[in-house]
Order: C-alpha cells, then structure tokens, then sequence
C-alpha cells in the first residue's frame, strides 16, 4: 500500500530555535507588516525597507532581530510574491541574509541591476543642470539600486568626475584643496552643505521671479470666502 510522503512539506525558511519565555509575535505586529503587503510588483527594496522599519520596532532580550523578520516576513507578502516563497525548496532559507538575497534576485532581475549599475557609472551632469538637480538624480540612482556594491570613495569619486569644471572647482574651493583627498564623511559633508545653499538660493530665486510676474493692478487680500 503506497504511503503518503512526509518529506518534501516543510517551510523554505528555516527559523532558529526559540527558547525565550512567554515569547510571542503580537497580532498588531502581524496586522502592521500586512497593511503594506508586496505582490511582486512593487520596488523590493522600498518593501524591505518598509518591513525592517516595522520589524526594528519590535524587540526581545532573548531573541535575535534576524530571527523576528524571518518568523515576520511571510506575512508581508501575497500574490505572486507568496507563490514564489512558497515554492522555495524546503528548508533552503537559513539566515535573514539568504532570505534577502533570494528575494532581491527573484523580484529585482540580474539584467535590472546591471542596467543600474551602468547607470551609476556613465553618471553625468546634465548640461544646464545645477549640482542640486545632479546630486539628487545621483542619490536617486543610487537608492534604485542599494545593492549596487560601490564603496563611498567609488561613489563619490564617480560624482565628482561626473560634474562640470565649476561645479568641481567650487568643491575643491570648499575643500580647501583637492576634494578628494578628504575622507568620505568629509566629501559628504561639503557636498550636502553645497546642494543645500544652491537649493535654498535658487528657492528665492524662484520666489522673487514669482513676485516680479504678478500684474501691477494686483494687490493681496487679506479676506476670505468661507
């Protein structure tokens, strides 16, 4: 008489032994890791990092973080993204970091993070774009790809390459030196302080335009309709 199998049914993920008293997943944990729940079709990184926020939130004496999120993350998923995890071999999971690595080559494609990659290389500043605009589609870049596995110093490096001659000679200027013979926090530092004051700058450059292009006849109210 053939017999049922009883291999082949257990979980992908494998979560460590818990031997902490009176430990328990609160159902208002589970409830807030499912009200932003990933399909398949979102950005995996944004879900990530929307489920370490909610999961950080949550601590026991006793009990690794890693292990909370690998007890946590299957809730945060459905659709298309539960099949994938479900079909997972058994017991193939055996770290959060596993578990992050499978996840990102499954809903963000080798192809994609190569494009990316290129992408952060070959950056440069666009003609007519002020170092706010180029510091900000840099760091967008590399938000899009957080495993895109340049140190800070290549980072930086590739920035500060990618910029025009004045926007280069004004970090030198602001460095006192070479740019990048600052350390990174350093070159962070000046180039954040440089995209603040050009933002703000620019900001009531905008404003007085504004103000300038009103008609002559116009004259502010100080009533309102309610």
């Amino acid at each position: 008489m053939l017999q049922a199998p009883i291999e082949g049914y257990e979980d992908a993920i494998v979560v460590p032994p818990i031997n902490a008293n009176n430990f328990e997943l609160k159902q208002t944990l589970i409830n807030l890791v499912q009200s932003n729940q990933f399909t398949g079709r979102q950005d995996p990184h944004n879900h990530l990092r929307f489920f370490n926020k909610v999961t950080s939130t949550f601590r026991h004496p006793e009990v690794p973080n890693t292990t909370i999120k690998l007890l946590l993350f299957p809730f945060s998923l459905e659709g298309e993204a539960w099949i994938w995890l479900d079909k997972e071999p058994p017991r193939s999971i055996l770290t959060w970091e596993d578990l992050v690595s499978k996840f990102i080559n499954q809903f963000f494609p080798p192809l994609k993070t190569t494009y990316l990659r290129n992408e952060i290389v070959n950056f440069l500043q666009k003609p007519n774009e002020t170092f706010n605009e180029a510091w900000e589609r840099f760091k967008d870049l590399l938000r899009q790809c957080p495993h895109h596995g340049f140190s800070e110093l290549h980072q930086l490096d590739t920035f500060y390459n990618a910029l025009n001659p004045n926007d280069q000679e004004a970090l030198d200027s602001a460095a006192g030196g070479n740019f990048l013979d600052k350390i990174p926090r350093e070159c962070l530092s000046i180039i954040e302080s440089k995209s603040k004051v050009q933002y703000l700058r620019s900001r009531v450059i905008d404003s007085r335009m504004s103000t300038n292009a009103l008609p002559s006849s116009y004259s502010p109210s100080h009533s309102f309709d309610l």
